[in-house]
């Protein structure tokens, strides 16, 4: 897993959401986007980050910032983790591991079992990469986030 260089334009992405809204970087240029990757949809540590995700989701939106989830799961596996954890926000299914593989989340252990690593990336407005943290505690990825849109003013155009 390598690091990203930051300050430096983010991979761009595109998919379709669980729900069959087509996302890209670049439809999100504009905004602060929170991309934040996690091993299996419906696991126990993924169902509290994502969670934790939703419960915040007031503060981030404060902040100007569209929350995504990615893993390697299917659209179903996707859609049946969103009902289940009640979500509001995005999730993209990357079964093709194309975003993941752009991400670096792909390797190590996880990677060997067909799923990512744990991660979250705050990309600003004009589409650079501001923030990553790759840890595989699933308590570290909001209040991360949050901290990294708070410290680069984050929202003070939407106040």
């Amino acid at each position: 897993m390598s690091r990203l260089p930051l300050n430096q334009p983010a991979p761009d992405f595109s998919g379709v959401s669980d729900d069959g809204q087509a996302i890209s970087l670049q439809s999100l240029r504009g905004q602060w986007v929170v991309l934040y990757f996690y091993p299996k949809a419906n696991s126990y540590g993924c169902s509290i980050e994502a969670q934790k995700f939703e419960a915040s989701l007031p503060e981030f939106e404060r902040l100007g910032a569209q929350v995504i989830g990615i893993s390697t799961d299917s659209e179903a596996g996707q859609a049946a983790f969103r009902e289940k954890c009640h979500l509001s926000y995005p999730l993209l299914a990357d079964p093709g591991q194309t975003i993941c593989r752009a991400y670096g989340v792909m390797g190590g252990l996880t990677s060997l079992m067909g799923v990512s690593n744990r991660a979250s990336f705050v990309i600003d407005p004009e589409g650079k990469l501001v923030h990553e943290l790759r840890n595989p505690l699933h308590t570290v990825h909001v209040p991360g986030a949050l901290a990294a849109l708070e410290k680069r003013g984050a929202g003070k155009a939407h106040s």
